[in-house]
């Protein structure tokens, strides 16, 4: 699955496609009803199926001092994609000139012209173009004179409601691991270069890989049980602290999970943490033995919890 720049020439061997656009951050239910979509027209037209995603997110390029609130990076975003079959990432840079982009020049120049786009498949609520002014509709009355044949795909909703970003988000902010997992369809992962830190956890018999949360929405501060993907393709049980560590100085944002039953280096390797269950939210003790004694209880029934999914 190639990832391709906007402003890198298109393959010839990708023109034509039917392109699934939106956000998609998270790739939750509802993106995947729009990709899959987009997916299925593509195979039975012949034609390559691309997933053409914004980088910034247009919220963070207009508001750039809003809080995280990412739930995937573009490589999670990329190999996501892959995984429902899609051949092609196409990732549109969002700045000050497509933010003004017209609605027409955003279909002409762009989706066909540049792009060579036969179809194209969003979202109902999908927007476009200078002051959101593109729709659905939008798009498909400025695409019919091109031949491009745009699409929309309904909500996907369950007993709660609508399936959206927000409410993963919101399910994370209560360390609802369960709801963020079912509504994603895969548990929720952090992914990071894991760092050097003050290597506390290694004196106390607990070392840590950490993990710096970027532009990753916050979950719950507090002990996670947590599944580690290793660079390798490893899958290793752990624990993990998500938050400021506040029995140690200075406060320091970090996710740190100690991984069961493995030795070696991580340094600068990347890895994703996947937040399985909420154990606890975090504490501060008066000892060090007061803490080595709740980390021995935190690791005990991480393992319990992970060991009842295999």
């Amino acid at each position: 699955m190639r990832l391709i720049a906007s402003d890198m020439p298109l393959p010839p061997a990708l023109r034509g496609a039917v392109i699934a656009l939106g956000n998609f951050d998270g790739f939750h239910r509802g993106h995947q009803a729009v990709v899959g979509r987009a997916v299925a027209r593509a195979r039975a037209e012949g034609r390559p199926a691309i997933v053409a995603t914004f980088d910034p997110h247009p919220a963070r390029f207009f508001r750039p001092e809003t809080p995280p609130f990412a739930l995937t990076t573009m490589n999670q975003r990329a190999a996501l994609f892959a995984e429902a079959g899609v051949d092609a990432t196409l990732v549109l840079r969002f700045d000050a000139a497509l933010a003004v982009l017209s609605p027409q020049a955003f279909v002409e120049d762009l989706l066909v012209g540049r792009f060579g786009a036969a179809g194209v498949v969003t979202g109902e609520d999908f927007t476009f173009g200078r002051d959101r002014a593109g729709s659905p509709a939008v798009l498909a009355a400025l695409g019919a004179p091109h031949g491009l044949v745009a699409e929309t795909v309904a909500p996907v909703a369950d007993a709660d409601g609508t399936i959206s970003s927000t409410r993963i988000r919101a399910a994370l902010r209560a360390g609802d691991c369960a709801t963020a997992a079912r509504l994603l369809t895969r548990p929720f992962a952090i992914e990071g270069s894991v760092v050097h830190g003050a290597a506390l956890g290694r004196t106390i018999g607990y070392p840590t890989a950490n993990v710096t949360l970027g532009d990753y929405a916050r979950p719950r501060y507090g002990i996670y049980a947590v599944r580690v993907r290793l660079d390798d393709g490893r899958m290793v049980d752990g624990a993990a602290n998500l938050g400021i560590r506040p029995s140690f100085d200075p406060p320091l944002e970090l996710l740190e999970p100690y991984l069961f039953d493995f030795s070696g280096d991580l340094y600068g390797r990347t890895i994703a943490v996947a937040l399985i269950a909420f154990l606890r939210p975090e504490a501060k003790f008066d000892t060090l033995d007061a803490l080595v004694a709740q980390m021995a209880r935190d690791c005990d029934e991480a393992r319990e919890i992970l060991g009842r999914l295999d």
